[in-house]
Order: C-alpha cells, then structure tokens, then sequence
C-alpha cells in the first residue's frame, strides 16, 4: 500500500537481509472508496501474515485505519509499521483517526528539544486556538517544522545579499504554467548561494544544506498511543480466520510404528497413528496458540517420499509429516523442522560367537610390540644389574640377593613397571575370555564392497542411490518392504540369495533390533543424515514455533515414553548398539613406564662409572704417566729394567733364612708357610708362587727354592717353614 513507490524495492531489499520476506503486496489508489479499502483488508484477514507496513498519503491511511479497526484488525494478534509520510504528521491528526491508529508502530525524523521550540510551540497553539476556536489542539508536523526553518532560511539569505540590484526579468508575457516561461531574477545566483552556505538551529535541529540537500536527521521509533495502551508483543502470523483448517499429509510407512494411515469405508474420515503422529500432536499440545487441522491421505503406490514432499511446494498439503528425512535436495523446495529422531545410517548385520578358544590366545592381550619391547627392557634391566654387582665383586650374584644400592633401585622400579603391565595384561585377558563373546560378521562398509557382498535396504529409501554413491553394484543392492523380509534374508546369507548386511537409517534399525534382538546388531552409523523432520511450505512462519517446541519435547521426559510406546525398551536388548572387541594393549600405551625404567637403569649404570673412575683416579693417572714415560725413554732403558730384573732374580735365588730353633730336637710343632712376592722395580705382575718344604721335620734351615713363571721369568717366590 503506497503513495511512492520508488521507495518499496529498497525497503523489501533491507527487509530481506535481516531474514524477513514480503510475500504479498497490496495496492489501494489514493481514490479509493470505503467498500474498496473494506475489501482488500479481507482479502488481508485470509492470509498468515499479521504484520504490515503502510506506505501512503494520510488521507488514505485515515480512511484504512478506521475500517481496520472496525474489522478488528486493530487487536494484539497484528502489528501495524508506519513510514515516515505518515509518523511525521502522526502529531497533527485528528483524535479519533489517532485512536483508530493505537499500538501502530512508526518511523519519523528526530526533533531534538530545545527552549526555542517549546516557545514556538507556545505561539502556535495560542494562535491556532484564536484562529479555529471551535477545532481541537493539533501540534506541527516535522513537515511543518522544515517549512519554518527554510523561511527563516530564505530571510537571512536576503539580508545578506544587496536586493537593491535585484531586477525581475519577465521571459514571456502570455500567460503560462511552464517554469520555463517565468521570469528570472537577476540575484537569484547570489541568493541560491547565500541559502546553502547558511548553518544554523533551526526549529527541527541543525539545518545544513550541504551539497544542495538537507542533511541527513536521526530517526526515531514511535508508538501510536490512544486512550489505552498495548502491552502484548504481537507474533506476527496467525492460523487464517476465514474458517479453513490445517491440511496436514500423512502415508503409511512401511514401519507403521512409525506412521500407519487408515481411511473409514464409511465416513471416509482419515485416521493417523504412530510414533510421528504423537511427536505432532504433542508439539500442537505445547504451542501458545490453537491450530485447527485435518489429516489427508498421500497415496503412495508406486510413489516416493520426494513426490510427497514436493505435493507440499504444490500447495496440495499445507504441512507434511511422517518419517521424512530432512534432505538437501528436499530443501531447494520445502523448509523442514528439526528433527525429532537420532540421525545417522549405520548397518544391521548378523552376529556371530567369537570365544576365544585359541592355544595362543594368552599372547593376544598385548601387541607385538610391546611383547618385543618388554623382553628388550627386561634384557637391558638384567644386563645393568649384573654389571652393578661386579664392581662391588659380589660373587653370590644367583638373583636371589642384590648389595648395591643402585641395583635395588634399578629392581624396584622395574618391579613397578612390570606389576602395571601384568595387571593391565590380567584384565585385558579377562575381558578377551569372559566378557566379549558376540561379535559383528562385518564391522566396514567397505570389506562389504570389497568382497562384493549383497546388501539389502528399505524399498523407495534413498538409502538405495546412497549405496550406489558409496560404490556397491546396482546388482549387488536389493530392496525389502519390511523388516521380517530383511530377517529372513539376513538369515540365508549373501552366498544363499539373501544379503549380508541391512543398510538403514538409525530409526529403522531400532525397530527392527526391538522385534529381532537375539543374533543381530547395530555397526555404524556409517554415514550422517539429519533424521527425520516435519515439513512446511517455504518461509512458513510455523517451522521456527514448531522447531522450538520439538527441542522441548526431545529434552524431556514426553519423547522417552513415545519410544517406549512404538519401539520399546531400548536396553532389553543388549545386542543394539555397535559391538567392539576389546583392543589389544600396544607398546605406546606404556610407554611411559618404560621410559622410567630406562631412565632409572641408565642413570644408576652412569653413577656406578662415575663413582669407579673417582674411586681408582689415581691409578689411572699412574698407569697413563707409566705409559708416556715408557714411550719416551724408549728400548734401552728397556734394556737396563731387564739387566736389573735379572741381578734381583740371581740374589733372591741364593738367599737363605736361618731361623733358631726354640723348639724340640725330635720334631717340628708347627708349619707356617709364607708366601713373599718379590717384584723387581718397574714391574707390575706378580708371580705364580713356588713351593718349599723342609726335607726332614726338625730341620732349622730350609731352603729356599724357585718356581718362575715362564711368562714372568723376573718374578721370584721365597717361602720357607718354621
């Protein structure tokens, strides 16, 4: 509804990009008679919408205003926008057209209080009472106020150009409405640019005529206010009131737990049922509003979900539910809700008993890996322990008894270590023998395709095209209607005409698991769909209350007993759900540990050298100065060590003890044998001892006797007996 319509392309533009739509336009010609302006707001009264925005001359928005409210159009359930043309003058119209107007909400330019306007204001109402006593009070209009301003403009232009040079030249002397025949003035120029170089405060605020246009004001939101106020925020649609009901598309799913439809032979009336269906009527249970509605039956012989999808974007059903799902392609058409199921599509396969009776199953617990690696750290732990042990000389090394500090420490923390990993192996096996005794016949989608197996899905699904994307062969896919048939085929086996894996959506398979728990099992969900959803014409208002109250139904307790309702208990059967064996313990998952342990073994074998090299630093400073000293003499001081061994060999050969003899003549009491090491200087290596006895038991001397080493010819032996 407009008087300007340059103006309705930008603000449908501006509408749009904060997600609002203009679905309907109505033009009312400013000449319109009463009955007409009556009409067209029927005509208004039988869609959804309920909020408007009037674009018009105020004579014609009066007229309309007053009939609005006649029809009641004025109430909580509309709001009404007003532009400009009209919120400016909103001020100066007459009390009655004003109350027919309350609650509207409008868009005017701000006019900033100042004392020069309120004495304006002062002025002009004792002048408009002495001019119209017998009419009521009416305020300027910013109209108005932009018309005082530009006079007071146009005087103080004048008085700063010279009007005595002022010359009025008539172009044409026949008379004429054509702006081009008028006379000229000669300082017009001048005064043109006096007015737009003029600033100043006017009535309206701050007048600037900058590049020849008036600057651009505030704007500001006002609330047409009668005799009563509103305090109800409208919600800006509404069920049509001319009597028509929701038509709502219902068809019977080959699940009819989730939607069965059945038509009375004799009223013909619809009947729905099932587990959409009570999703539906509890959403239209908690919504603030009552929708009259009525169930229309889809026949679907030989049709798909997408033709009774598509029967709502023909206008055919008003809304559509059912076990739809929410699908992209379906979206270039309808608008969907949010879903009111779990998404996702996964697969039914068969399960089979997976005991472990293996003779190796004792090595399945732990990983290659990590069996690999135990025996390594255990190598290396066994390897610093024995090496810690020598150097203290501890000969009773039987791993038995440890003395080294160091040793205990290693010990200790590869008890812990192995204590973690024997517990962690226990449970693991535990778990292996007792608890997982069913496991799935297939757990990859893509094991079915490489081993070119048959599978099976609902009939009229798009599961179908689904599995030809996902690389099955349109020979290897076949359909069933419902799930005894995928029972009985699953049953027979790919190799016996039946299939080996059900590819379904989550939903379905829920159903089919309550009726068929012993024996099948969930894997997946394979692949991500959105679930099912409710379906609405394009830009319904409805998709965003009916959205809102799915997410409260879904949250709480009302959706738990519908699936008990439809599906039953979800926990009695304990095959639902995806089976996974348990995982193998690998080496990552203790590395940790070993690094402890290698870091304990290692750093007591670095302490241990440390503390030798400390403990023997002077020998081994000794024997590198021996070796520099011997390398720098050379042979023949080699030589003269060796003469010199001989001279000290020679004199301890021909050495004799005499030794008195305190004891008894007959006989000797006591033998005591002493063995001497004799090293002639220079030398480093002992001898092998030689041996001397007394040739008769009461001798008092004995002789000294010699064994050398061959290997060691300059060591010598003296041992004798008392």
């Amino acid at each position: 509804m407009f008087y300007n319509k340059a103006i309705i392309p930008y603000l449908v533009d501006s509408l749009q990009e904060f997600g609002a739509s203009v679905p309907y336009r109505s033009v009312i010609p400013v000449s319109a008679s009463n009955d007409q302006v009556e009409k067209e707001l029927y005509k208004l009264m039988t869609m959804q919408t309920r909020v408007y925005i009037v674009h018009m001359s105020s004579s014609i928005a009066s007229t309309l205003f007053t009939k609005a409210k006649e029809l009641g159009m004025m109430s909580e359930m509309y709001a009404w926008i007003l532009t400009d043309g009209i919120a400016n003058i909103v001020n100066s119209l007459n009390p009655p057209i004003l109350d027919s107007m309350n609650g509207a909400l409008g868009v005017k330019f701000y006019v900033p209080k100042s004392k020069k306007l309120d004495d304006f204001t002062a002025r002009w109402d004792k002048r408009f009472k002495q001019d119209n006593p017998n009419d009521p009070s009416a305020q300027l209009g910013t109209f108005g106020l932009w018309g005082y301003d530009t006079i007071w403009a146009l005087a103080q232009a004048t008085e700063k150009v010279n009007m005595d040079d002022a010359i009025f030249k008539q172009q044409d002397k026949k008379p004429s409405t054509c702006l081009g025949t008028l006379g000229v003035f000669t300082i017009g120029p001048k005064l043109i640019d006096a007015i737009l170089h003029n600033q100043f405060r006017g009535l309206s605020g701050d007048f600037d005529l900058k590049n020849r246009q008036l600057q651009p004001s505030t704007f500001q939101i006002i609330n047409v206010v009668g005799r009563r106020k509103v305090y109800v925020v409208p919600k800006g649609w509404q069920i049509p009131t001319n009597g028509k009901k929701l038509r709502v598309g219902v068809t019977t799913s080959g699940y009819p737990e989730f939607m069965k439809v059945e038509r009375d032979p004799i009223t013909n009336a619809i009947t729905a049922t099932g587990y959409a269906i009570d999703v539906f009527e509890e959403v239209l249970k908690v919504l603030p509003y009552a929708i009259p509605y009525e169930y229309v039956a889809f026949d679907n012989e030989g049709s798909s979900y997408n033709d009774f999808v598509y029967q709502v974007h023909l206008g055919v059903y008003d809304a559509a539910i059912g076990d739809i799902t929410i699908r992209y392609n379906r979206t270039s058409h309808v608008d969907f809700t949010l879903p009111y199921t779990e998404s996702g599509v996964a697969m039914i396969v068969p399960v089979k008993d997976d005991t472990n009776k293996n003779a190796w199953v004792f090595l399945k617990p732990l990983t290659t890996d990590l069996w690999l690696g135990s025996i390594a750290f255990f190598i290396y732990t066994g390897i610093v322990i024995w090496l810690l042990e020598r150097r203290i000389n501890n000969a009773e090394l039987t791993g038995e008894r440890v003395d080294s500090i160091l040793s205990r420490l290693v010990v200790i923390v590869w008890v812990l270590v192995l204590l973690v990993i024997t517990s962690s192996y226990t449970a693991n096996l535990s778990s292996i023998l007792t608890v997982q005794q069913l496991q799935p016949t297939v757990t990859d989608v893509h094991e079915l395709i490489r081993k070119g197996e048959y599978v099976g899905y609902h009939n009229g699904s798009y599961v179908g095209g689904l599995l030809e994307e996902l690389g099955f062969d349109r020979r290897k896919i076949r359909a069933y209607k419902t799930s005894e048939d995928f029972a009985d085929a699953l049953s027979k086996g790919s190799k016996n005409g039946g299939i080996a894996a059900v590819i379904h959506e989550v939903p379905y398979i829920k159903i089919f698991l309550a009726k068929h728990c012993k024996g099948y099992t969930m894997v997946g969900p394979i692949y991500k769909s959105e679930g099912f959803g409710f379906v609405f014409p394009k830009r319904s208002p409805m998709v965003n209350d009916f959205s809102r109250r799915i997410l409260s139904i879904t949250e709480g307790d009302a959706i738990i007993q519908i699936e008990k309702k439809w599906i039953g208990d979800q926990h009695i059967c304990q095959n639902d759900g995806a089976i996974a064996s348990p995982s193998s313990l690998n080496f990552r998952s203790f590395s940790g540990l070993f690094l402890v342990t290698g870091v304990a073994s290692t750093s007591a074998l670095f302490i241990a050298l440390v503390m030798f090299l400390y403990k023997n630093k002077h020998k081994i400073r000794n024997s590198i100065s021996r070796v520099q000293t011997q390398g720098r003499y050379g042979s023949a001081h080699a030589n003269r060590q060796n003469e010199e061994r001989e001279l000290d060999c020679n004199q301890a050969q021909s050495m004799q003890v005499t030794v008195p003899n305190d004891l008894e003549d007959d006989a000797c009491q006591q033998e005591i044998e002493i063995s001497i090491e004799i090293t002639s200087p220079g030398s480093g290596f002992p001898s092998s001892p030689g041996f001397a006895s007394c040739e008769t038991p009461s001798s008092s001397v004995c002789a000294m006797t010699s064994q050398p080493n061959p290997e060691f010819s300059h060591l010598h032996s003296l041992e004798f007996t008392i």
